[in-house]
């Protein structure tokens, strides 16, 4: 499978450099050609500085990882503790530093709904669930937390979604 193998791969989320925008492909040099003739039509090229810094970025040692995966297990657990408190079901997420959670039992109508009250009323954005589907109705009742944030941002959140459980007869 070598011969047909392409990894793509950004640099984005690892370093927390999401508007970079620079990535890398790994592959033979045989489809290279045809992959760089497609770049080329559809990109401009990401600014030479931003390319050193991923290439720095990528020769961080084993530790960086280590302990950017452990900073973002403390995170997630952190934020999973308070859905938990406030009795919103999600899905435990394994490789992503979001967390889906299921909101029917709000009495919403629809995500776009919880997602303008918790805006408005208790102070947390959020993603509605229906982006995430070819056929948003199906996404109704769902919504995304992220929790690639500051400590002291997650932590105050925290403290605002807490409110729901006395704002909210479920």
């Amino acid at each position: 499978m070598e011969e047909r193998t392409i990894t793509i791969n950004g640099l984005s989320k690892t370093y927390s450099v999401t508007g970079w925008r620079v990535g890398y492909i790994v592959t033979t040099p045989a489809l290279t050609g045809a992959i760089r003739k497609v770049h080329d039509f559809l990109t401009v090229g990401a600014p030479a500085p931003l390319q050193r810094a991923g290439v720095a970025a990528m020769q961080l040692p084993p530790s960086y990882y280590e302990e950017l995966a452990k900073l973002y297990h403390q995170k997630r657990d952190n934020l999973l503790s308070i859905l938990d408190q406030v009795g919103i079901p999600y899905f435990v997420p394994k490789g992503a530093y979001y967390i889906f959670a299921e909101i029917a039992k709000f009495g919403y109508k629809t995500d776009i709904e919880f997602t303008n009250y918790l805006i408005k009323e208790i102070g947390v954005a959020v993603v509605p669930g229906s982006s995430f589907f070819s056929q948003p109705e199906k996404g109704n009742s769902f919504i995304r937390f992220c929790f690639s944030k500051k400590s002291d941002t997650l932590q105050s959140a925290g403290e605002r979604l807490v409110k729901l459980r006395a704002k909210i007869n479920f």
